[in-house]
């Protein structure tokens, strides 16, 4: 204990003092040399991989919100085009229906106006057939009628050649 026997905390000796900051400060430099430096690197690293990736993920942000309103902007342009090609189908569809309607509508015209013609000709020959055949059951009554009345009388032989130059058929 005689080492002790003259140490105080409260009053410390110089040359005590001198070595231990002496030591201090090379126990500093080789621990700066070897520990701090490569912690220093790894920190620096670290914060700069840290940075890196904040960067890219506001990047991707970026990019996602800019996806985003592209998505948006396709989305609503192929719901125009959507309404677009509907309209020009509703519009096809009526155009369709009204030209169709319009040839059913002349075809019918036709038709009928044809049907009009056919039953106007066949009224015409019917006639001339009826007034034919009555003209010819006509003469014949009158041809029995005058033979049996006109056997033997001239007078009534001319008379009946002239009403035949007369009649007009």
């Amino acid at each position: 204990m005689v080492l002790l026997a003259g140490f105080s905390v409260m009053n410390p000796d110089p040359g005590l003092l001198f070595w231990t900051v002496i030591i201090f400060f090379i126990l500093w430099f080789f621990l700066g040399r070897a520990a701090f430096r490569p912690i220093a690197t790894a920190l620096k690293t670290r914060e700069d991989s840290i940075d890196s990736a904040l960067k890219q993920a506001e990047v991707a942000r970026q990019e996602m919100g800019n996806m985003k309103s592209e998505n948006e902007k396709l989305l609503a342009q192929a719901r125009e085009e959507r309404a677009a090609i509907l309209r020009e189908a509703n519009a096809n569809k009526d155009a369709i229906l009204s030209e169709a309607r319009a040839k059913a509508k002349e075809d019918a015209s036709k038709l009928i106006a044809t049907a009009k013609v056919d039953i106007e000709n066949q009224q015409k020959a019917a006639m001339t057939q009826v007034k034919n055949d009555v003209g010819n059951m006509a003469l014949a009554i009158a041809e029995k009628i005058i033979r049996k009345q006109l056997a033997n009388d001239p007078a009534q032989v001319q008379f009946a050649n002239d009403l035949v130059k007369e009649v007009k058929l």
